[in-house]
């Protein structure tokens, strides 16, 4: 048998959040207080769903499914305000999705993705140089705008 690739989707819950992925013939589900709890009970529930095929996973080797409001709940370094100017969103309505009050659309959901992931790959170009003293930060203008400090 192949190593099987892993998506957990991850759901915020009234407290903490929950984890679930359906991998033929195993159904993986585990929960967490914080993210980062959850992020070790996922692999201690994979490892051991895989211990008699032999395979061992770290926590790079899975992929991650979140919901908007989960996601917000636990990057709460990204500035809904800022991301909702840069992807031309109403603001309000980018936190009605956040919130679960309304659910966007398959259209709404790539548009606030592709937001998202275009901040991230700005960030990892991100070179810091020092300078007499205090680091300088070489940053694009648009990254530090939809992080909120």
């Amino acid at each position: 048998m192949k190593k099987p690739g892993i998506v957990m989707t991850i759901t915020k819950e009234d407290v903490g959040y929950s984890a679930y992925a359906y991998i033929k013939p195993y159904s993986i589900n585990t929960q967490g207080d914080t993210f980062e709890e959850l992020q070790e009970m996922i692999i201690d529930a994979v490892n051991l769903s895989f211990e008699e095929e032999g395979f061992t996973y770290t926590i790079d080797e899975i992929k991650f499914k979140l919901d908007l409001e989960s996601f917000f709940a636990f990057y709460k370094v990204i500035n809904a305000k800022a991301l909702s100017k840069r992807i031309g969103m109403n603001q309000s309505l980018l936190a009605q999705y956040i919130r679960g009050i309304k659910k966007p659309s398959p259209a709404q959901t790539k548009r606030i993705l592709d937001g998202v992931q275009q901040i991230g790959r700005e960030l990892a170009e991100i070179q810091f140089i020092e300078t007499m003293g205090a680091p300088k930060t070489v940053a694009k203008s648009r990254a530090r705008s939809a992080v909120s400090k």
